[in-house]
């Protein structure tokens, strides 16, 4: 058991953890959810000594092995094989269990050939592949990891799922992946106003916990502050008279007693949509035939993929990484251009383009405001500050410089870019992968209202389950359109190698299918209510005309509609409630 008491650490003026108390029983596997830079990873880093807290006491067992995933990239075998069979005990006789290693190489999307490989051969992603399959099968008693799947695509990221249900330690997991967090741990701990809170379950549930504390907490504040007025005011008012001189004592005692309750801060949430450029028209643009390779006499990256974006269209591209998936959005975008086959966009469809690589463009020497600014239409430097501050960088550190920022904080400025471009076409690649949960709800709440089409690139199973219409797939060596969404595919196709049978669930597993499920049932009630409010604004401009026109048939005919309409969503609201009421256990 893993006890910490106590803890603080600051960094000059900015306090991160204040009196931050928790264990870690045995079996536990704790998901630690927070703000970015609020102090998740520094909690795992001075659990490890890479750090040193201010004050505070932890305690770890004598013998205890902790396995964190690091980002330090050294290797010292000439094969990725031999490398991560480094790893492995030795077993009696001196030989190691090889196969489990190559079993992990292959879960993290190592092929055969790669096995003789130099790691040096690799590209970062992967080295860091091969720390994670080195620290998994090192079978510490913790496991700390820290956004593990970053680095992951969808297959991998699905094999990690499976892998962590199954492990029998405790674990200690950092990610922005709420479905994935939910689904291999036991509890969740917030790092919250520089306290810890853990619990047994859950995000959602210690979310809600949190809020329901806080509202508490400020509905309490406002009556006892209330409450001291009404004091303060008899004690001023009665002061002088000798009459009321006992009364007006009592009552300064019970001033002095009563506790004062500080107003709790405001934590910076970012609130935003997409601008949004007008369309008309059903479609935003079509792919006819498109091959793609790198060189002449290249294997094609993928071919013969025909596509259309229509109007409204929520398209996810999904498949295991180096297929091809961001190279189609930089064909969609104009960056690049197909071997073969051709991609047409409407005369008037406009493109934002949010992309990992084009961090790059950003110029170094531009602050992050004159970033922002080249952008906007009127140049407006309130407008880009505004921006800047809902990517987190408020006030004069809107003013650094492109240079200094890190790569997170790089494609916040891209984010931003995005946010003041008019568009009717967006193209996102990866655009949570450093966002935190909160953020990347807004983020996800800013694509569900945009009007236009939008197609992504994630590996996040959590966003493909809740966002897309349809999917471009790129598996079982081909790239093709898939007319439907995440859970039909998975159920119809389902990925190349993936057993049939469904992976054991750990502790919680059964809570989390559930759970799970009453959230997608919620988030298709509240589309469907989306679409009849639609059908009802529809229905009344077209009751209003008839009624302009006398039209008594028409008339009957559409306010029959209308009530029908009305009554269904009447319906939808009460499921809607039911849901609401199951999953949090309210009302």
């Amino acid at each position: 058991m893993i006890r910490v008491n106590n803890l603080k650490k600051s960094y000059g003026p900015q306090v991160l953890f204040d009196d931050v108390a928790f264990s870690l029983q045995p079996g536990e596997r704790v998901g630690i959810v927070g703000r970015n830079g609020h102090g998740k990873s520094t909690l795992i880093k001075i659990l490890i000594g890479e750090e040193h807290e201010d004050s505070g006491e932890i305690y770890i067992p004598k013998g205890y092995k902790i396995g964190y995933l690091s980002q330090h990239l050294e290797f010292a075998a000439p094969t990725i094989l031999e490398e991560v069979c480094s790893a492995l005990p030795e077993m009696e006789g001196g030989w190691k269990e090889e196969y489990k290693a190559q079993e992990m190489l292959h879960g993290l999307g190592f092929t055969d050939a790669d096995f003789e490989r130099a790691p040096s051969e690799f590209s970062g992603g992967y080295q860091i592949r091969l720390n994670l399959a080195k620290l998994l099968l090192g079978s510490p008693n913790l496991l700390l990891l820290d956004e593990p799947t970053n680095y992951l695509d969808i297959v991998a990221v699905r094999w990690l799922g499976r892998f962590l249900r199954e492990w029998e330690g405790e674990m200690m997991l950092i990610t922005h992946d709420r479905e994935f967090m939910d689904s291999v741990t036991t509890h969740t701990m917030a790092i919250h106003r520089q306290k810890a809170k853990k619990l047994e379950g859950s995000t959602s549930k210690v979310y809600d916990q949190i809020f329901q504390e806080e509202e508490i907490h400020e509905q309490t504040r406002v009556n006892v502050e209330k409450r001291r007025r009404e004091i303060e005011k008899f004690v001023e008012r009665f002061r002088a008279k000798a009459s009321k001189a006992k009364a007006v004592q009592s009552r300064v005692k019970m001033l002095e007693k009563m506790e004062r309750k500080d107003e709790l801060s405001d934590i910076q949430t970012l609130e935003f949509s997409f601008r949004a450029a007008p369309f008309s028209g059903k479609f935003a643009g079509h792919g006819e035939n498109i091959s793609f390779r790198y060189t002449e006499d290249g294997d094609p990256l993928f071919k013969n993929l025909s596509f259309s974006i229509r109007k409204g269209d929520r398209i996810a591209i999904i498949g295991p990484n180096g297929k091809g998936k961001t190279t189609l959005l930089s064909l969609i975008s104009g960056d690049r251009k197909p071997t073969t086959g051709k991609i047409t966009l409407s005369s008037n469809t406009i493109v934002g383009y949010f992309g990992q690589t084009n961090i790059s463009r950003l110029h170094l020497d531009n602050t992050i405001e004159e970033e922002l600014l080249q952008v906007h239409p009127e140049h407006n430097r309130g407008v880009a500050r505004s921006i800047a501050g809902l990517m987190m960088f408020e006030g004069d550190s809107a003013l650094k410089k492109i240079r200094y920022l890190s790569g997170g904080e790089r494609s916040r400025v891209l984010l931003g870019k995005i946010l003041l471009t008019p568009a009717n076409l967006l193209l996102l690649d990866e655009p949570t992968n450093h966002l935190d949960m909160e953020s990347i709800e807004t983020l996800l709440e800013a694509v569900e209202e945009f009007p236009g089409a939008v197609m992504m690139v994630t590996h996040s199973e959590e966003i493909l389950r809740r966002i897309p219409n349809r999917l471009i797939v790129f598996d079982r060596g081909k790239a093709e359109v898939f007319e439907g969404g995440y859970e039909d595919f998975l159920e119809r196709i389902g990925w190349e190698g993936e057993d049939e049978e469904k992976p054991q669930q750990s502790a919680g597993g059964a809570r989390y299918e559930a759970e799970q499920e009453l959230k997608r049932k919620l988030k298709r009630c509240e589309r469907e209510i989306t679409e009849l409010e639609g059908e009802i604004a529809e229905t009344e401009v077209k009751l209003a005309a008839a009624s302009s026109s006398g039209d008594s048939w028409k008339i009957a005919e559409l306010s029959k509609e209308l009530h029908e309409l009305k009554e269904e969503v009447e319906r939808k609201f009460a499921e809607l409630a039911e849901y609401d009421k199951e999953l949090h256990g309210k009302g």
